[in-house]
């Protein structure tokens, strides 16, 4: 029997739904290949292969490999595969090919009214959206600052990125912090998916010295309940084995994996220009 949240999450975040706002989509056999926002790096996922094995796999890569090579001027581009997905030996085919596979993640999906509970906080410790209460650019580099703190580098979007999205996109992309005293304890993403009932967790962050205490789960439910509030059903996050123990305790669960596997470009001259017909970076 079907898991019924692996299932919405195959038929409501696949295919379209994952690069429907990319500059440019082409259609190859069953995958949708977009060029990301920044024109630099490509995206190829799909839905499933269509029982696509043995040398019609290969021909199929090839001609993704040459869409990307011949038609774009991306330095690299990500094949996105899913643990569950047909053919098993999927990966085989694509480092045959050039790719290189990078960290695995499990996939976690919930229902958002099973996050929306109240969560009682430390003395002192406020938990609200990004630029409610407070200015969103000073919000954004404090965030962004704590996460280089956590993680040794920023590991998201930029500064200026995390300050244009909420602007552009009003209640859909929106960053959520847990401060006191003026200082971010915590911090991650709300970014409600159009057309689906899912909305994705990303870019959590807590201090270390403030674990342990709720925060994160505060932060947490404050997105759950954002995100009913605008008719989202299920939450959803690709998670490190760091993370996922986490989002399990937050009430969400695993239904598959997640691996990216990468080509880049080994042709440098090519891969700086910008082939006619491709969409404008700048």
């Amino acid at each position: 029997m079907t898991d019924p949240l692996l299932q919405a999450y195959d038929d409501q975040l696949r295919e379209e739904a994952e690069v429907r706002e990319d500059q440019q989509m082409t259609r190859i056999g069953p995958l949708w290949c977009a060029i990301l926002g920044d024109g630099a790096r490509g995206f190829a996922t799909y839905r499933d292969l269509g029982g696509v094995t043995g040398t019609a796999l290969d021909d199929l890569i090839e001609k993704v490999i040459a869409h990307y090579c011949d038609e774009t001027g991306v330095a690299s581009f990500e094949w996105k595969t899913r643990g569950h997905d047909a053919p098993s030996d999927l990966a085989d085919h694509l480092v045959a090919h050039g790719f290189v596979a990078e960290e695995r993640e499990t996939v976690m999906v919930g229902e958002a009214a099973g996050l929306a509970v109240d969560v009682p906080l430390p003395d002192g410790v406020v938990v609200r959206r990004a630029g409610v209460g407070g200015d969103l650019a000073d919000d954004a580099r404090r965030a962004s600052e704590l996460q280089e703190r956590v993680f040794g580098r920023s590991s998201g979007p930029s500064v200026e990125r995390l300050v244009a999205d909420p602007q552009a996109h009003a209640d859909r992309l929106t960053l959520w912090l847990a401060e006191t005293s003026g200082q971010v304890v915590s911090a991650g993403r709300l970014s409600i998916v159009p057309g689906t009932q899912f909305a994705g967790l990303w870019g959590g962050a807590s201090d270390p010295a403030w674990r342990g205490r709720g925060i994160y789960r505060a932060l947490t439910a404050a997105r759950a309940r954002h995100a009913l509030a605008h008719g989202v059903r299920y939450l959803h996050s690709d998670s490190t084995d760091m993370s996922r123990p986490i989002l399990e305790r937050n009430g969400l669960r695993p239904v598959t994996t997640t691996t990216p596997y990468i080509w880049t470009r080994t042709d440098v001259a090519h891969a700086s220009s910008t082939p006619s017909g491709s969409v404008p970076t700048g």
